[in-house]
């Protein structure tokens, strides 16, 4: 089968999650209690872990960790915690660990994290604070602990957070198959399923079998030879942003009341970066005087939660980036639990490095990283040219996709490479700008509008960006990818008029901060999802998990119109 330069979206929540640097030191030189069960407010049991250091005598500061990953190994996690100066506690998802209960990934754990704060505000060993921390789904349930707050909780530390119906299992409404086999992993028993999980050919051979056969996104339990997946399939049930991924978050008027300090960290490449942005911007926006920090570099998704790679797919970062996140983690417990100083490394709201530069730059606000805009159209020629004005004649580049044909992918770049020798379009249509005539601060999140036409009810399309560099490379910077349906509201489905032009406004793609060189192009691939990574959406306005290869009908027609434009943000001096 040929294929594109094929996506490999990493996996948010992989068997290799970043381990607090461990401690050797005997557990003689602890108290620990690894065999503690919750019982909350609704009767579930919740397994807890408590490690101190002994010679402790006076109450002390709690670190808690509240995640669905429970390994054998967390105790070292909570021994470098005591060996800091606080009390480590790591609770687990009921129905993990020691919990007899059933496993239901992320639906009680706000509820449930409150609990466990309550349990440990009352323990003759706490001194009334609490503080959490940890990344991906570990961030996930710090932002759900916040619905209703604690009084002893007084600062989270969430990193690379998952954001349940925004990022995953659903990305802009699109199902990506990679959370198909987490849900294996974490329910296949009451600690971890690396075996199965780690199988990468199960897993890609079972891609290929959804991608040849044509079967539906419901059917992947059937097509891996195993019973119906409960979880997976709840998921499915939910295809718009409707109240039952708002419940597992804070509201407007909960992020309305968060008043402690939060510390963010995500990276440019960090998976679950989308979520973690969503939270912030939520709480800017609902409570604007928010304390509220981020940091955030071109780390992927477990970098960014404690340890950086000083070479990320192919890419060295600048030296400025390497920096220890887990030495600030813990400088900022000091600083909110200790009354110590704040991290130096917070000049300001928001630190972002500027890849490129081997600098740091700062801002007050998401918001105001960029000051200004560049705006490019898609002018359709026989070169497809960015152009940063508008043609006075309407025109538009033709695409034709064949859902039927299984001998080709149409896919989105994603950064398992960062520096490419050569690009294909990938079954898309590719632009470029012209030479960059000075050097420019690309920082933030690129926007846009595409107006479309197709001969079908709806479609699922990326846009990914590219900077050419002068010597011809090409560096991958960002891309955002939805449904065309949900393009105006996430939580409402509006199909598409077969031939009537469209207008697909979009927003939620990924943060980046580059500095362009003078000499270089933009490179932009739109493009229409038909690959093995994530559902395939034949454009009948059906619901998608139920569509197959007998739905595809004639091929899909789409016209990308040259009033579509793109808006990059950038950062003059």
């Amino acid at each position: 089968m040929k294929k594109s330069i094929k996506i490999v979206f990493v996996l948010l929540f992989a068997s290799k999650i970043i381990q607090a640097q461990q401690t050797n030191l005997p557990d003689s030189l602890y108290i620990i209690q690894d065999s503690i069960l919750i019982i909350t407010r609704d009767g579930a049991s919740i397994s807890v872990l408590v490690v101190r250091k002994k010679g402790e005598e006076k109450p002390l500061p709690v670190i808690f960790g509240f995640t669905i990953y429970a390994r054998k190994t967390d105790i070292n996690k909570t021994k470098q915690v005591a060996e800091k100066g606080y009390v480590g506690v790591y609770a687990y998802t009921r129905g993990k660990k020691n919990s007899p209960d059933e496993l239901i990934p992320y639906e009680y754990d706000g509820d449930d994290a409150y609990d466990v704060i309550d349990w440990i505000s009352k323990q003759e060993w706490c001194n009334g604070s609490v503080g959490m921390y940890g990344g991906s789904y570990n961030g996930f349930t710090q932002w759900a602990s916040t619905k209703k707050l604690h009084p002893a909780l007084k600062t989270i530390v969430p990193s690379a957070a998952a954001a349940p119906g925004i990022d995953a299992p659903m990305m802009n409404n699109v199902v990506m198959g990679f959370q198909f086999s987490w849900t294996y992993y974490v329910s296949n028993n009451k600690y971890l399923d690396n075996e199965d999980y780690n199988n990468r050919k199960q897993w890609s051979d079972l891609e290929q079998k959804y991608f040849t056969t044509g079967s539906s996104y419901r059917s992947l339990d059937s097509l891996l030879g195993r019973p119906k997946n409960k979880i997976f399939n709840r998921w499915l049930n939910h295809p718009t942003y409707d109240d039952y991924w708002r419940n597992m978050i804070p509201n407007k008027e909960q992020f309305s009341k968060i008043n402690i300090p939060i510390l963010t960290t995500t990276g440019y490449y960090d998976g679950g970066q989308v979520g973690a942005l969503h939270y912030m911007r939520e709480l800017d926006k609902h409570n604007p005087n928010a304390n509220q920090y981020l940091i955030i570099g071109p780390y992927g998704h477990f970098g960014s939660q404690g340890s950086p790679d000083s070479v990320y797919n192919g890419y060295k970062i600048d030296s400025v980036a390497n920096i220890s996140i887990t030495n600030i983690i813990f400088q900022w417990f000091d600083y909110i639990l200790k009354n110590k100083a704040k991290p130096a490394f917070l000049q300001d709201k928001i630190n972002y490095q500027l890849m490129g530069s081997n600098t740091w730059k700062h801002a007050k606000s998401l918001a105001g990283v960029s000051n200004d805009s560049l705006t490019f159209f898609l002018e359709n020629s026989n070169k497809n040219k960015l152009n940063p004005k508008n043609a006075r004649k309407e025109n538009f580049a033709k695409m034709k996709v064949d859902f039927a044909d299984r001998k080709f992918m149409n896919s989105y770049y994603y950064a398992f490479r960062l520096i490419w020798e050569g690009l294909n379009a990938g079954g898309g249509v590719m632009y470029k700008t012209d030479p960059l005539t000075e050097d420019v601060e690309f920082t933030g999140c690129f926007t846009g509008q595409m107006n479309v036409s197709i001969n079908k009810k709806d479609m699922d399309y990326s846009a990914v960006l590219f900077e050419q560099m002068p010597d011809g490379k090409y560096y991958y910077l960002t891309y955002f990818m939805g449904r065309a349906s949900f393009a105006n509201n996430n939580t409402q489905r509006q199909l598409l008029t077969p031939g009537k032009k469209t207008t697909l406004p979009f927003t939620n793609s990924y943060f980046t901060s580059r500095k362009l060189s003078k000499g270089s192009k933009l490179v932009l691939i739109v493009n229409v999802n038909k690959s093995s990574s994530e559902q395939i959406n034949y454009g009948t306005g059906k619901d998608v998990n139920d569509e197959t290869i007998r739905d595809a009908g004639e091929p899909l027609i789409l016209k990308w119109y040259n009033d579509s434009f793109l808006k990059i943000p950038i950062r003059r001096n």
